[in-house]
C-alpha cells in the first residue's frame, strides 16, 4: 500500500509495506535491556494447582504471566505524568500517532566524567525543518544497546541547553536510544525532563519522550514518516513500538 503525504511544499509517497522498526522487544531474563537497578523481566507460565500454562507441560494453551517495568525493560513512551504530582496517563495524552520525524546521529561530548548530547551537536546534525519528532541516535552505535544493563554505568544524557533547543524547534515527540534523557544519578533534578515538558511555565501535556529505541546503521540520517505505536496503559509510561517509513519525493 502506497500513501501520499505532504511536508511543506513537497509531496511524498510512503510504502507502508516497508516498515523500519526501531523498538527493542521485551524479553525474558538478562537478554532484555535493563536500567534503574531493577531485576530482569520475567515471562513465565502461570501455575495454579495442577495447571501449568504451557503446552509443553501438557496444557491446551500457553498462558504466560509477564512481570516488567516499562521504564526499565523495553522501548517505552512517557508523558508529563512521569515527573508530576498530578496524574497524567500517556494513553490519554498521546493522540497523534503519525508525524514527520528526523533521525540524527550525534556523538556525545565528554564533560567531566559524563558523556553529554549538547545543543551544538544537535544543531550540527539536523538538516530539516518542520518535523515534529526528533530521533537521536548516539554514537558509537552498537548492537549491545539491545541487551545492555545500564544500571550504575552513568550512560550519556541530554544537556538542559539541548532540551531548550529541542523545545524552541517545536519538537513534540523526542525519541532517544538511551535509558533516560537525564543523568542516571542527578539527585532528582531531572533538568532535561522538566525543560522538555516546560513544567515551570506552560506544561506541554501532549508532548512525549520515548526512550530505549535502537536505530540500526542501515537507517541513514534524514526525514522519515513516524508511526508511534503505544500500548494502551493508563500509566505515565507504556511500552511502545516506533516504526519509520522512508518517504520518496514525487
Amino acid at each position: 500500500m502506497i500513501a501520499s503525504v505532504q511536508h511543506g511544499d513537497h509531496s511524498y509517497q510512503i510504502d507502508l509495506s516497508k516498515p523500519l522498526d526501531i523498538s527493542i522487544a521485551l524479553k525474558h531474563g538478562k537478554t532484555s535491556v535493563n536500567a534503574w537497578h531493577q531485576p530482569s523481566p520475567s515471562i513465565h507460565p502461570v501455575s495454579e494447582g495442577d495447571f501449568i500454562g504451557s503446552v509443553a507441560e501438557g496444557a491446551p494453551i500457553n498462558f504466560n504471566e509477564v512481570v516488567f517495568n516499562p521504564h526499565s525493560h523495553v522501548t517505552h513512551t512517557e508523558c508529563l505524568g512521569h515527573i508530576t504530582e498530578e496524574v497524567f496517563s500517556v494513553n490519554e495524552k498521546l493522540k497523534t500517532y503519525f508525524t514527520w520525524a528526523e533521525v540524527v546521529s550525534v556523538t556525545p561530548e565528554k564533560v567531566g566524567e559524563d558523556l553529554v548530547v549538547s545543543s551544538a551537536g544537535l544543531k550540527t546534525a539536523r538538516k530539516y525543518q518542520g518535523a515534529s519528532a526528533l530521533i537521536v541516535r548516539t554514537l558509537p552505535n552498537t548492537e549491545t544497546k539491545r541487551i545492555m544493563d545500564y544500571s550504575h554505568k552513568n550512560p550519556p544524557y541530554l544537556s538542559k541547553e539541548a532540551m531548550e533547543y529541542i523545545v524552541a524547534e517545536g519538537i513534540e515527540h523526542l525519541l532517544v536510544d538511551l535509558p533516560s534523557v537525564d543523568k542516571e544519578k542527578d539527585e532528582g533534578k531531572l533538568e532535561a525532563h522538566k525543560t522538555f515538558w516546560c513544567v515551570s511555565q506552560s506544561p506541554r501535556t501532549s508532548a512525549t519522550i520515548t526512550e530505549f529505541v535502537f536505530v540500526p546503521d542501515t537507517i541513514v540520517d534524514g526525514l522519515y514518516w513516524l508511526n508511534l505505536q503505544v500500548a494502551p496503559f493508563e500509566n505515565d509510561a507504556a511500552p511502545s513500538r516506533p516504526v519509520l517509513f522512508k518517504p520518496m519525493e514525487i
